[in-house]
């Protein structure tokens, strides 16, 4: 092969490279997120606990928030959540293998809007939900 062409095929590429990082797409797909992993919350039916189910989030930070900021409240974010998830419980009727992700989402949100400040969170993407039993479900009655 023509190590000329290679060469300035490879030029192209890296010309065309920063006309299509600021592009508007990619400026909105490029907002900071903080990943929060392995979050343990319980899934109560009729007053018993009934399963622990293991959270994945993403929180997708306000304007003015970067990661860096962000990432020593963590522990209080966390903290929050699982003391919603005990008072309020994010349970989906009939399914202890999953939780309500728009609760969820929501009492996180309102818990940050107090740790870090108004408009901190935007909001919350649930990227996993792996329950600790998956045996033992209740039946259709």
């Amino acid at each position: 092969m023509n190590r000329r062409a290679l060469i300035a095929a490879g030029g192209l590429a890296l010309a065309a490279a920063p006309a299509r990082a600021s592009s508007p797409k990619a400026e909105s797909a490029e907002a900071p997120a903080l990943g929060v992993a392995g979050v343990g919350l319980p899934v109560i039916e009729g007053g018993r606990l009934r399963n622990y189910v293991f959270v994945s989030l993403r929180l997708h930070l306000g304007a003015g928030k970067t990661v860096e900021q962000m990432r020593p409240k963590e522990a209080f974010f966390r903290d929050a959540l699982v003391k919603a998830a005990h008072r309020t419980p994010f349970t989906v009727p009939g399914d202890w293998t999953r939780l309500d992700e728009r609760a969820l989402s929501n009492a996180l949100v309102a818990a940050a809007n107090s740790i870090s400040g108004r408009g901190s969170v935007t909001r919350v993407e649930v990227v996993a939900q792996n329950p600790r039993r998956r045996s033992g479900m209740p039946t259709a009655r």
